[in-house]
């Protein structure tokens, strides 16, 4: 691992802009309809309920990133074998959201453009900054993360003021009952807030390890409470109807907005949106992915794996799906129940139990 820290002002900023990332563009939740923004408050809970479970095992393990304190844990064999199955999770993922910030790019502005393109300029603009290491990316992320809230403010003011806003779209609450939202459940928990578990990785570099669970709560609370703003605001601007079934919601919301003719087209807001959030969230799951395989194989610096993974994650972005539909299909039906659940919820909490009576063991 690299020997630097960083404060935990920059792993909130990292936190928060990972949270975001290609989230606050899809719109989770909006499978619950008109509750939606309940699905979200509901998975942002669960998110910071089994973040307690992260944050416990780092507090065990202060030095140590996920895949090598499982190998603590479950023996050399068998956590060897479970940090192999999440390196090969966090270059996965990575993959997935470049193919969300590729689709949305061809789908709103570089139409002609090929998608392979958009995704190699983008990994390559990661990877350049993973290069220079951790402290580089918090420090890139301070910057942008202020570019990103005055583009929030921006949009959020040209929204409310446009009057496109209908409350009535929103009511009445659970109109249909719990039975949606609990559907919708595991995929606003899954998508994103379940996926802080790639910072099980960089919580090792936190230079006051105290500050972790703050952090991270914070972080969770602040992009939680977005989130719910933007899908709340989806269906109230677009309708149940459309915005259930728009590839792109917050796209599609933000571009009609049109004040006397002057303020049009402010789906660039979106698009830079998607820009900064996907820039991160790809580089958080990089890096994870990275420091796993440094620490698994021995590797000497980490920084000779940043070539041969960024080809991976461009190629997988790829090849996930022929289309976006299937795309989109694969991460709500497969990827959320077989592969985020068990690595997001299942193992760690496993973990923490086995580690909980293995010290209650040794301390008899």
């Amino acid at each position: 691992m690299e020997k630097v820290k960083i404060s935990g002002g920059q792993l909130f900023i990292l936190m928060f802009l990972f949270e975001l990332g290609t989230a606050i563009v899809i719109g989770p939740g909006l499978g619950a309809e008109k509750d939606a923004w309940l699905a979200v408050l509901l998975g942002l809970i669960v998110g910071m309920t089994l973040f307690l479970a992260y944050y416990a095992l780092y507090r065990l393990y202060p030095d140590l990133p996920l895949t090598e304190y499982a190998k603590k844990i479950l023996g050399k064999y068998l956590g060897g074998l479970v940090g192999i199955v999440y390196l090969f999770y966090f270059l996965y993922i990575a993959g997935r959201d470049l193919r969300d910030f590729g689709e949305l790019l061809t789908a709103s502005t570089y139409v002609y453009t090929p998608m392979f393109v958009i995704n190699a300029i983008m990994i390559l603009s990661v990877a350049f900054v993973l290069w220079h290491g951790i402290e580089v990316l918090a420090r890139t992320g301070e910057i942008f993360f202020f570019v990103l809230m005055a583009v929030g403010v921006v949009g959020t003011i040209m929204v409310l003021v446009s009057g496109m806003i209908k409350v009535n779209d929103l009511l009445p609450v659970l109109e249909n009952g719990w039975k949606p939202i609990l559907t919708t459940l595991p995929i606003t928990y899954t998508f994103p807030f379940g996926e802080m578990i790639a910072f099980t990785v960089l919580f090792p570099y936190l230079n006051r390890p105290k500050l972790g669970l703050r952090v991270g709560w914070s972080a969770m609370s602040f992009s939680g409470i977005l989130l719910i703003w933007v899908v709340a605001m989806e269906v109230a601007v677009l309708g149940v109807y459309v915005a259930t079934r728009s590839t792109f919601p917050l796209l599609s919301a933000i571009g009609l907005v049109n004040m006397t003719g002057f303020f049009q087209r402010l789906d660039v807001v979106v698009v830079l949106t998607l820009i900064i959030g996907g820039f991160f969230k790809i580089a958080v799951f990089f890096y994870a992915a990275l420091i796993s395989a440094t620490e698994l194989f021995r590797v000497s610096t980490y920084t000779r794996l940043v070539l041969p993974f960024s080809i991976i994650i461009l190629l997988s972005s790829m090849m996930v799906a022929n289309n976006y539909a299937g795309h989109i299909k694969e991460g709500l039906k497969v990827t959320t129940y077989y592969i985020s659940l068990p690595l997001q919820m299942g193992v760690p909490l496993l973990l923490l139990v086995i580690a909980l009576i293995r010290k209650s063991f040794r301390s008899r």
